[in-house]
């Protein structure tokens, strides 16, 4: 397994391509939007926006993850990002990430390059498993997931006080025979 390739892959409403150090500045706009901070993280107060053209120019190079950017096929907008990282050869498993900016929400874009990546791992990377973790108050995110065929492993109760309200962290995950059962249907 070598996450050295970074692929194009298509669907009906996206494609998901390699980064260029020009997309930071779509990508600044996304890091920054409020429901991205909610759901994620706070931008740290040392990233700059020379910093994410450093990050963004160098993900093509990195044998060890795919970061790939989530673009809408009709206008080529960037839209947000899907990630395969912490890969653990020995247990041939990764973690997914994704993030989707407001131009990119409610209209099957996140959805379709849920699917697109994951099927990426288990079909061209030889994955066995695929794990995620959300907030519990993240209903988009969970509906997507379960829609691509991840199940509920676990949730970490009240991990992360936000605005005042202890919130909990969900683990998710789908192996490669789950996602060989669900292709006729997915795709």
């Amino acid at each position: 397994m070598n996450f050295s390739v970074k692929p194009l892959l298509s669907g009906p409403k996206t494609v998901l391509r390699p980064f260029t150090e020009a997309d930071a500045d779509a990508m600044w706009e996304i890091i920054g939007d409020p429901e991205v901070i909610r759901f994620t993280f706070p931008p740290k107060s040392d990233l700059t926006l020379e910093r994410l053209r450093s990050w963004y120019g160098s993900r093509s190079e990195q044998p060890d993850r795919l970061d790939l950017a989530v673009t809408d096929r009709d206008t080529g907008e960037l839209v947000g990002e899907v990630v395969l990282h912490e890969w653990q050869p020995d247990a041939r498993s990764c973690t997914f990430r994704t993030l989707i900016g407001p131009r990119g929400r409610d209209r099957g874009l996140g959805t379709e390059a849920t699917r697109l990546i994951v099927g990426h791992g288990f079909e061209q990377l030889g994955l066995h498993r695929v794990q995620l973790e959300l907030y519990g108050d993240n209903a988009r995110a969970r509906r997507v997931y379960e829609k691509v065929g991840f199940v509920v492993e676990g949730v970490r109760r009240e991990v992360a006080l936000r605005d005042g309200v202890w919130v909990d962290e969900v683990l998710m995950a789908i192996l490669d025979r789950e996602w060989a059962a669900l292709r006729p249907t997915v795709r």
